[in-house]
């Protein structure tokens, strides 16, 4: 048996790109066959960007792979034979209850599965060359997490792929990533820190207004989202509570994305509302 290929997941966000600038000029090893993006077609355009410039920094190809465009998936309504519709929907919306009030939540991360996970594995498979019933190891995949974010650390639960975590090893954190960055002469990735979907719900007020702020086209791309899952997802006949992006449960465009301070409240408030960012770092 050949021994297993190396491959690194690239989010395009702070630790992925210092991982793979790191494996580039060989300070960790070995030096991956390739790197791979999975891009959900709705990236905010400085993530397509830096992923531009970054690949003209790596000696390994860079593979784009996709399921789809997200936003197309998540507006996508199914008809049941009588006539009733319903939704698959991908996001992990915020929810009100029109007639009680109430707020909820659609739990999982359909989209993450669906448009991360998947085109990644089947890219790593093809690189693998991994037969339908593998039983060897093909493939370690590295994965940018640092050691701040080690409770993110996963087993494949795959027998053909082991998950690799270099920055954990290294006991390099995000802060350590981007000196690393600052003394070899690398500009910054730019926000968002990971890849994230302009309209994803797990947002942090921060993110919110950053797009607003110096992205509006992103951020108007993701109101005009919401007001489109108004109109295809209220009152289907598996979803009877009305979709949010936001998790307040107030339409994107009305928002109040004041700072804590601009509000006199304390800058720790929503320290818990940040993504637990699983698409990509």
């Amino acid at each position: 048996m050949n021994d297993p290929i190396h491959i690194l997941s690239l989010g395009a966000g702070v630790q992925s790109s210092t991982l793979a600038l790191m494996a580039a000029e060989g300070a960790v090893g070995p030096m991956p066959v390739a790197a791979i993006f999975a891009d959900t077609q709705d990236e905010p355009a400085g993530v397509y960007k830096w992923l531009d410039w970054l690949e003209t920094k790596l000696p390994y190809p860079v593979y784009r792979v996709t399921n789809g465009k997200l936003s197309e998936r998540a507006l996508l309504m199914k008809t049941t034979k009588d006539g009733r519709r319903y939704t698959t929907t991908a996001v992990p919306y915020f929810t009100k209850d029109m007639e009680t009030g109430s707020l909820g939540k659609i739990m999982g991360r359909i989209c993450t599965a669906d448009f991360k996970l998947k085109p990644l594995l089947k890219k790593a498979k093809e690189l693998a060359g991994v037969r339908r019933a593998e039983k060897e190891l093909r493939a370690i995949q590295w994965i940018g997490i640092s050691l701040d974010e080690v409770q993110r650390m996963r087993v494949s639960g795959m027998a053909w792929t082991k998950n690799r975590y270099p920055l954990i090893e290294m006991e390099m954190t995000r802060h350590d990533c981007l000196r690393w960055m600052e003394k070899r002469g690398y500009p910054p990735p730019p926000p968002p820190p990971r890849s994230a979907c302009v309209f994803c719900p797990y947002h942090s007020n921060n993110e919110w207004r950053r797009l607003k702020n110096e992205e509006p086209a992103a951020f108007k791309q993701a109101v005009q989202f919401e007001q489109a899952v108004h109109l295809s997802h209220t009152h289907t006949q598996n979803m009877t509570s009305k979709p949010f992006l936001h998790r307040s449960c107030v339409p994107l465009s009305e928002v109040d994305l004041s700072t804590d301070n601009e509000r006199g409240q304390s800058l720790l408030s929503g320290f818990n509302n940040e993504c637990q960012g699983m698409c990509g770092v």
